[in-house]
């Protein structure tokens, strides 16, 4: 870790780097060309894989802060594999690179064109041209993810540098650009995943995949896109709409130590319903008189148009509270003032053929789509975090979001010089890290309506025991958003930081119960009664929809449960929701989590297989016991609420 510290430091100190040879090590008709692209066969498909082609996610990443302007550099560019860490030094410039990769892609995907293992350094390069009309302006190259650390150079020299899987940044690249020509961008990176002693967020992704761990993502794989604007420009938007019409925002600048004023219009259909003008860089607030709130049974949106100067940038919000207060004696999770059960599926979001990028923007939705059909109102987004169009997704559909924080380093351990075994836990430059990057999560997705939760621990893993680092973590998310609920630590160690009182618990549900299992905790009646996962019910399919590998159809048996056939699982699926329905008519249970919304590599217990071409569910049963949920919380809810 010290080494990468080091590398990064000394490079971010200096902004170019020579051309080895100067001009004569550029590209020559000598020089090998790039072995072309074409699509590998993954262990696995999908229906959207032969959709793909080369002209990957055209839609605009980032709908919560979109130009009309802009070029997608998605497609096919250049990649080869690094020596090592110390090869950023020696960049490859103007120098045609191995071969062509599809962009986004993790280099593991089929997708990619490379299929590769234990990627760990790699060089990515393309060509682009800044149209002529965007003379005079500043330019932005935006990446939506790079995992995990990616240093950018522009024309030979260096733009930025940028750490973080899971991240956007963008780099203002004006000063290195030729008008009229072509410019090259060249990004080295480097993704360790859980090599050597790297305690790094990295979710279920592993160099070893094994059951319950995946095949990771290295490299650069959500959108890339460059966008004209002022000197002075919006750089983020904070939104938040509340159930009484206030609006609570914030519009961040390129120039943070100025304050400008911008107008904010509010927008119902092409009617403008309210407008403000505010500071930049520091909160503000506003009324919009009696709109129409948004839940998951009624997903009202509204637009928003910024202007700052020149620069003009649409953004949306929707009008809802989301609260925890005291409900016929219970502590409940309230939107818009009531109690809502939440229940939905554990979503992994992973893919066969995309690994962590969807094959398209239709697939993603897909996924959606059938939990929103059979009746869940919410999703667990766990440890990874999506492209922005998902969340946009969410909000467009009415699904409510608790999303986690990506995991550090999980359940692994190392063998000490003494042969004693030592779980693998931050030291303090890793906790540091590991805060930072809870930080730019939040900041960077709280003005999604959908989102309602945050998680910060998933099952302890990568959470220091020596001390409790939950307090202070819960202490930072909500003074960085005040506005949603916080899981401090979903499934254990539980000391009672946080809003809720979360047990994990597969082969039957424990939500809110007087009764509890040793892995857990028992329930803590100050806090929301959580059944933040349970089921994990699984049943095998034929090969052709499972994930073609050896190593992990050996670890299908280690399910938690295994039901031989469809009408099984369902009548076991159907047995485990009807309990919980009995704890949240007995007891406090305000929502679940089910495992999970599709197959993942070798587990076989999702809704829909890891191809999404079989689905296991009975759907008339999964609607009725899903609304069977509800039903009983409704009839636990009264008109005595305290929040």
């Amino acid at each position: 870790m010290h080494l990468l510290r080091s590398v990064a430091l000394s490079l971010l100190a200096g902004t170019s780097l020579a051309h080895p040879g100067g001009d004569s090590a550029r590209l020559s008709a000598k020089q090998p060309r790039a072995a072309g692209y074409s699509l590998k066969e993954p262990p696995l498909t999908t229906p959207w894989t032969d959709k793909v082609g080369t002209d990957p996610w055209p839609e605009y990443p980032r709908p919560q802060l979109q130009r009309s302007q802009w070029q997608n550099l998605n497609g096919i560019w250049q990649y080869q594999n690094a020596s090592g860490l110390t090869a950023v030094q020696n960049p490859p410039f103007g120098q045609e690179l191995a071969q062509e990769v599809l962009i986004p892609s993790c280099l593991e995907s089929g997708l990619s064109g490379i299929m590769g293992e234990f990627t760990l350094y790699s060089w990515f390069s393309t060509k682009f041209k800044v149209p002529s009309d965007w003379n005079g302006q500043n330019i932005l190259i935006n990446f939506g993810a790079v995992d995990y650390e990616a240093t950018v150079f522009v024309n030979g020299k260096k733009a930025g540098f940028h750490r973080g899987g899971y991240f956007r940044f963008s780099l203002d690249v004006t000063k290195l650009l030729k008008s009229g020509q072509d410019n090259e961008l060249l990004v080295f990176v480097h993704d360790p995943t859980d090599d050597g002693d790297y305690v790094i967020p990295i979710g279920k992704q592993t160099l070893h995949p094994s059951h319950i761990f995946y095949t990771p993502c290295s490299g650069i794989w959500q959108s890339v896109w460059i966008e004209p604007v002022p000197s002075n420009h919006v750089s983020r938007l904070d939104i938040d709409g509340n159930m009484e019409g206030q609006v609570n925002m914030t519009v961040h600048t390129s120039s943070v130590n100025t304050t400008s004023s911008v107008r904010v219009a509010v927008h119902d259909g092409d009617k403008v319903i309210a407008t403000h003008r505010g500071p930049t860089n520091q909160p503000f607030q506003f009324k919009v008189d009696s709109p129409k709130l948004w839940s998951p049974d009624s997903p009202n949106l509204y637009n928003i148009t910024v202007e700052l100067g020149k620069d003009q940038v649409q953004s949306y919000t929707g009008f809802r509270t989301i609260e925890k207060g005291e409900v016929d004696g219970v502590v409940r999770p309230l939107l818009n003032g009531e109690f809502i059960f939440m229940f939905g599926t554990l979503d992994q979001g992973f893919w066969p053929d995309g690994i962590y990028t969807p094959p398209t923007k239709e697939a993603m939705v897909y996924d959606l789509q059938v939990l929103k059909k059979l009746g869940f109102n919410m999703v667990r987004k766990h440890i990874k975090v999506e492209n922005e169009l998902f969340y946009r997704a969410c909000d467009e559909m009415g699904l409510l979001v608790i999303q986690d924080m990506p995991a550090l380093r999980p359940l692994q351990s190392k063998t000490l010089s003494n042969c004693t075994s030592q779980t693998y836990l931050p030291d303090a430059t890793q906790q540091e890290e590991f805060t930072r990057q809870l930080e730019v999560l939040i900041n960077q997705h709280k003005s999604f309506p959908s989102i309602a939760t945050w998680v910060i621990y998933n099952e302890g893993w990568g959470q220091i025991t020596s001390y409790y680092p939950e307090f202070a973590l819960t202490d930072l998310v909500r003074q960085l958003d005040p506005t949603r609920l916080i899981d401090s630590t979903t499934g254990w160690y539980d000391h009672g930081a946080g809003d809720f009182s979360d047990n994990h618990h597969y082969s039957d549900p424990q939500c809110g119960t007087p009764f509890y299992s040793t892995a857990s905790s028992p329930y803590d009646d100050t806090r929301i009664g959580f059944q933040g996962e349970f089921g994990g019910l699984g049943n095998n399919v034929s090969i052709e929809h499972l994930w073609n590998n050896q190593a992990a159809i050996d670890s299908i048996n280690q399910t938690y449960e295994l039901d031989l056939t469809l009408e099984a699982w369902n009548y076991r699926s159907h047995i485990l929701l009807n309990e919980l329905q009995n704890q949240v008519r007995l007891f406090a249970c305000s929502g679940g989590v089910w495992t999970q919304t599709t197959d993942v590599e070798g587990e076989v217990n999702g809704l829909i297989t890891y191809d999404r071409r079989l689905s296991r569910v009975d759907e008339d049963q999964w609607k009725s016991d899903i609304q069977g949920l509800y039903d009983a919380a409704k009839a636990r809810s009264n008109s005595t609420m305290s929040t």
